[in-house]
């Protein structure tokens, strides 16, 4: 084992990736697949995603333009500021869930309404990746930060260190993101993964057409416990800044 250990770090060094590449990661590589060439193809560690290329180009080619220019990498240097109102609901599995999630920052509120003003701001983070607050009533924010992670995937981490691995796919014309799996951030690489059951359930969020109105999505967020059922349901409008209304 030693030895093995001794002949990864070595093909690190000889192929002038020290500094970019820890241990830990050149042992993950399986033997036999170059390092210079893995490394090519993986984007920096907290680098703004790329959904079209999450996406596919066909799947990315049936989106509605309006959805892609949202959703472009750019985009989030306009910090554009999207209104519009939910409904909202909350299970009593939910609600226990809600605040247990507060000994990490609150990400997930414990509400019920029928039309919930609501505000999502989108802006590029100075540490990496896009940041998606959401301001909910008055004075209710809830953020995260949608990322790139090390192995080319999408990750999506809350202020207080919970994140999930995220599959981002068309489907019937939406955008939709699809939780693969929750873990605790610790810093410096060290994560820990946490067992569904322990989790508020699969998430799943899409990003659709509302229309003819091209400058109108409808948002929709739901997650599902494997033995709870449903925990949390959001939907509503929202509408682009009216600078964007016109923007190709």
């Amino acid at each position: 084992m030693a030895r093995w250990l001794q002949y990864r770090w070595q093909a690190v060094v000889g192929s002038g990736l020290v500094g970019r590449m820890s241990i830990l990661e050149a042992i993950s590589v399986p033997a036999g697949v170059p390092l210079r060439g893995r490394m090519a193809v993986r984007p920096p560690r907290g680098a703004v995603p790329d959904i079209a290329r999450l996406v596919g180009a066909a799947g990315w080619a049936r989106l509605a333009p309006d959805i892609r220019r949202r959703f472009a990498p750019g985009h989030a240097h306009a910090a554009p500021v999207y209104r519009g109102r939910l409904e909202m609901a909350c299970s009593p599995a939910g609600f226990v869930f809600a605040l247990l999630s507060r000994l990490l920052g609150a990400p997930l509120p414990a509400l019920r309404a029928a039309s919930m003003p609501a505000e999502v701001h989108v802006r590029e983070s100075a540490a990496g990746g896009v940041v998606w607050e959401r301001r909910l009533g008055a004075g209710l924010c809830v953020r995260s930060t949608k990322r790139c992670d090390p192995d080319g995937g999408l990750v999506e981490q809350t202020d207080g260190g919970i994140g999930m691995h995220l599959a981002v796919f068309e489907e019937a014309g939406a955008l939709v993101f699809e939780s693969r799996g929750y873990f605790l951030d610790f810093g410096r690489g060290w994560r820990l993964k946490v067992p569904a059951l322990l989790t508020p359930g699969r998430c799943r969020v899409s990003h659709a057409p509302e229309g003819p109105d091209a400058s109108r999505f409808r948002f929709t967020m739901s997650m599902v416990h494997p033995i709870w059922g449903r925990t949390f349901h959001q939907t509503g409008i929202f509408e682009d800044p009216a600078d964007e209304e016109c923007a190709p």
